[in-house]
């Protein structure tokens, strides 16, 4: 059989066999949400043998789980992940860091299990099926142009809520760990934005999905660009200003906005719906404030800052997460943005709301900050003068300046504000300060 083509079979024996390494190995990814949790069993959702798991060789056994844990709101599904695992009788030393754990029961008992994206074998067999549109068992592989065969794989470690395959340094392949049903925004939107003729997003040019969730959505890879964050940064380290590249970041934004506009529908909220994005901040709120004490004194403040955003706004699609890190500059000085997710932790119909476009001015306006706060010494003017140079460029090109309506823009400033604590506790809790100097900045009084 040939290493593109691929055996479907449900393995109901493999689960219970697989749960004990994924009950260890599971809640140490970076990617798994449910973090803090007690996992008490897995349910499978699909499994399909990508490459056959008879034989000594490696097999690739693509798995969508579900994690059960006790505490979720009445009513709410348990969050699935999809899994690549490759199998092998012996494990080359090459591969030790991927190894999960070795099946002591069930079908493959005496197996090595391991994380199969670390295979460039398996990795490339991934490519080869995009390469070629089809069906394989549940999974459905899409291309919209033809790629060049066998290109290397390497596996991106700055994992975060998902996994990253470069291929010949030509394309990026972006694996989404936890799925659910509907198409991810990070297809959707670059599709649109495509077809709307917005150069600023790389097109997909291969994705791949089961039923109504997208799983994997592949997108040429700009190797000559760095990330918005990384030249922030030596910016600062340099004593340098940013604003000649914030203002620029601010008319791609709007570009962005403005294609996206044109690509999907538009509405302006009702008073009344204003008011209730305004709870809904307040809910997200609460919550964070139950989980991170350091939150409690400033609740009343933050909470007059949402009740003061109650009045329309115009909605859209938008990024959903913009922030330098989601941002390349190429060699010729334009910008292109990525990671059209969204924020991860919401639920995807969430992600995938028209909302206002100052939420992604807000989000860039914290990056900035954020940026200027990680470094030492702080410099609050060079921040200030990156947010007011990024406004002014997305007036340029909008034709409206953010900065029309401070309490809105000031409301999701601080929404973004109580999602990063909230984040930095479970994830990074020493950069958890960042995000609460801002907390204090925007809760007290104007």
């Amino acid at each position: 059989m040939p290493e593109t083509a691929s055996t479907t079979r449900a393995p109901d024996a493999l689960l219970p066999s697989l749960a004990p390494l994924l009950h260890e190995w599971l809640p140490r990814q970076r990617w798994f949400a449910g973090k803090g949790r007690r996992v008490t069993g897995f349910t499978l959702d699909a499994a399909t043998e990508l490459l056959p798991l008879d034989g000594a060789g490696p097999g690739l056994l693509h798995l969508l789980v579900r994690v059960e844990q006790p505490g979720r709101p009445a009513g709410t599904p348990a969050d699935c992940y999809q899994l690549l695992l490759g199998v092998r009788t012996q494990l080359p030393p090459r591969l030790a860091p991927a190894l999960i754990g070795r099946i002591r029961q069930g079908p493959l008992a005496g197996r090595a299990v391991y994380e199969g994206l670390r295979d460039p074998r398996l990795a490339g067999l991934l490519y080869e099926r995009l390469r070629t549109p089809g069906r394989t068992g549940p999974l459905r592989f899409h291309a919209t142009t033809a790629l060049p065969p066998a290109l290397a794989p390497r596996m991106l470690d700055a994992e975060q809520s998902n996994s990253s395959l470069v291929f010949g340094d030509s394309f990026i392949l972006k694996i989404f760990r936890r799925v659910s049903p509907g198409a991810n925004p990070d297809l959707e939107l670059p599709l649109a934005l495509a077809g709307a003729g917005c150069a600023r997003v790389p097109a997909p040019v291969a994705w791949f999905e089961s039923g109504a969730s997208t799983l994997g959505v592949l997108q040429p890879y700009l190797r000559d660009s760095r990330d918005g964050w990384r030249l922030a940064l030596d910016a600062l380290a340099d004593g340098r200003e940013f604003t000649t590249e914030a203002r620029a970041l601010g008319r791609a934004t709007a570009e962005v906005h403005l294609a996206l506009a044109s690509a999907l529908p538009t509405r302006r909220l009702a008073r009344a719906e204003t008011e209730q994005l305004a709870a809904a901040m307040d809910r997200r709120l609460h919550a964070a404030a139950q989980a991170v004490p350091a939150l409690l004194p400033h609740v009343p403040g933050l909470r007059a800052v949402f009740a003061a955003a109650s009045g329309g706004a115009a909605v859209q699609r938008i990024h959903g997460d913009l922030h330098l890190g989601q941002t390349l500059r190429g060699s010729d000085g334009g910008w292109a943005v990525i990671d059209f997710e969204g924020e991860p932790a919401k639920p995807l119909d969430e992600r995938r709301s028209p909302q206002p476009t100052v939420r992604d001015v807000a989000g860039m306006l914290r990056s900035f900050d954020y940026a200027a706060r990680t470094h030492r010494p702080w410099n609050a003017d060079w921040a200030s003068r990156c947010r007011a140079a990024y406004c002014t460029g997305y007036a340029e090109a909008a034709g409206v300046d953010p900065r029309a309506d401070p309490a809105l823009l000031r409301a999701y400033e601080t929404d973004k504000a109580v999602y990063e604590v909230l984040y930095e506790a479970r994830h990074r809790p020493d950069w958890l300060p960042v995000p609460m100097s801002a907390i204090e900045r925007l809760a007290a009084p104007l």
